[in-house]
């Protein structure tokens, strides 16, 4: 199968992306010129030179088909040893499987277990879908209190909701408390309600400590995680949005006093007054709700989290899956979920560790061929629900933390070709995903570096050069 030519890279990619993602995973797209400079640009682009704006059924990308050829493993070996190496300390670890077949094309110490930073975000990932239904959404709920004049506020999971309107078109912020605490005004209008009201933060649904002992104090001041609550604001930043930045110290009351400010807005038209502050509490067991807002589906979430590196929602939906199995919905039992949930999937999980579900944690342990292994069964398997976990990996160069890689380098010719989740900690750096060669072969892969000092940009260079040559393979 040969390539389109490069001038086409970006059109083409964002019409496969438009794809579902089938059974043995997404077609090629671009690559690169063989040789001699580009042509100068036309004044007037012809049509069909023009980006897509649907799909039709004769599109011009094709499935991959099991009589493309394989990339030598020798040659392979050759481009990608040459591309895994940096100056200083550091220890390269890497799997590449035919996604089709399985057939293990290139391993470097693929066995061995290290922290593999953020890609461990598509375990959790996997875990969610696999424990929940893929529609599923999470409520947050305002209900009568015990007591005359209280209003609960109760979070069902949901870390992306918005303190102004819910928004259907967004994922961060599909549920809004502004929204709820209109609805709650109403019906508390309705009911004849006098006041003055008091808002109370019922956030029972996570339970045991909301910091895990395996992150860093240092990571938590810097805001990478906050404690896990089951109701926050935009992740818990103190500033809507994807961050970086701080993040509120309790992100349950913070999302209280938000919607306590917005309920005290909405009554004020009928002449009712809020209590100035926000306090835990609870509604009892059958209390019929005042109103509900629900966030957006959960495969949506899921690819924000991936798209974002999410620490906060990662550790959210661990525990969502927990209590979706039975268990507690507590950093262990989170935990004990997605290693569980990952291993029905088919991959061994023996001697993995994890240290939480974010990736945050030097005490997690997982290889190289767990995480390529994982990726092949997102990759092939029937289950749409997983299939889009392979299909919400950022894109090189195009989306998510891979926007900004792959664009100004030697290996631009793999933008829109690469898809993959990122990590890197200060030690270690990570890529996890796959990519579709010269010949239509789709290949999963792993690359991971450990025990870095200093070099972890150059190393983060290595990881994305090795992708590229997956991209750019014939490879014979």
């Amino acid at each position: 199968m040969s390539r389109m030519f490069s001038g086409m890279v970006l059109a083409l990619a964002f019409a496969a992306l438009l794809v579902p993602l089938a059974c043995y995973a997404l077609p090629p797209v671009a690559a690169s010129w063989e040789g001699g400079e580009r042509l100068p640009r036309a004044e007037v682009v012809p049509d069909y030179q023009e980006p897509p704006a649907e799909l039709t059924g004769g599109s011009a990308v094709s499935a991959p088909q099991a009589g493309d050829p394989l990339p030598g493993t020798a040659e392979l070996a050759r481009l990608l040893d040459a591309r895994l190496t940096v100056e200083g300390s550091g220890t390269f670890f890497a799997v590449v499987q035919d996604a089709l077949t399985g057939t293990v094309l290139y391993e470097r110490g693929g066995s061995t277990g290290l922290a593999p930073a953020s890609t461990l975000k598509v375990l959790t990932a996997a875990a969610a879908l696999s424990a929940m239904d893929g529609n599923t959404s999470f409520p947050t709920t305002a209900l009568p209190g015990k007591d005359p004049g209280t209003v609960v506020l109760r979070g069902g999971g949901d870390v992306l909701l918005t303190k102004g309107d819910s928004d259907p078109e967004s994922v961060a912020g599909r549920a809004g408390l502004a929204t709820l605490a209109e609805q709650t005004a109403a019906a508390l209008a309705a009911g004849g309600t006098q006041g003055p009201v008091k808002v109370l933060v019922d956030d029972s649904l996570f339970t045991g400590p909301a910091l895990s002992d395996a992150w860093g104090q240092a990571d938590i001041d810097a805001g990478e995680i906050a404690p896990v609550h089951a109701l926050a604001v935009s992740s818990a930043w103190e500033q809507e949005g994807t961050g970086p930045g701080q993040r509120v110290d309790d992100p349950a009351l913070s999302a209280g006093e938000s919607y306590r400010a917005a309920l005290a807005a909405a009554l004020a038209a009928h002449g009712i007054d809020v209590d100035p502050q926000a306090e835990r509490g609870t509604a009892d067991a059958g209390a019929v709700p005042l109103a509900e807002v629900r966030s957006a589906p959960l495969t949506e979430q899921v690819g924000y989290m991936l798209l974002n590196s999410d620490n906060y929602l990662a550790e959210a939906l661990a525990r969502l899956s927990a209590a979706a199995v039975g268990r507690e919905a507590s950093f262990a039992g989170g935990i004990e979920t997605v290693k569980a949930q990952v291993s029905a999937l088919g991959v061994d999980t023996s001697s993995m560790v994890l240290g939480d579900a974010s990736g945050l944690s030097g005490e997690t342990s997982v290889s190289a061929a767990q995480l390529t292994s994982l990726m092949r069964v997102l990759l092939t398997g029937a289950d749409p629900d997983l299939r889009s976990v392979a299909g919400s990996l950022p894109v090189a160069g195009l989306s998510g933390t891979l926007a900004g890689r792959y664009d100004e380098s030697a290996d631009s010719a793999a933008a829109g070709i690469v898809r993959a989740k990122t990590g890197t900690l200060l030690a270690v750096t990570a890529l996890s995903g796959y990519a579709t060669d010269a010949d239509g072969r789709v290949l999963a892969f792993t690359f991971l570096a450990g025990g870095l000092d200093g070099n972890t940009r150059q190393a983060r260079d290595a990881v994305d050069a090795a992708a590229a040559v997956l991209a750019g393979c014939g490879c014979r």
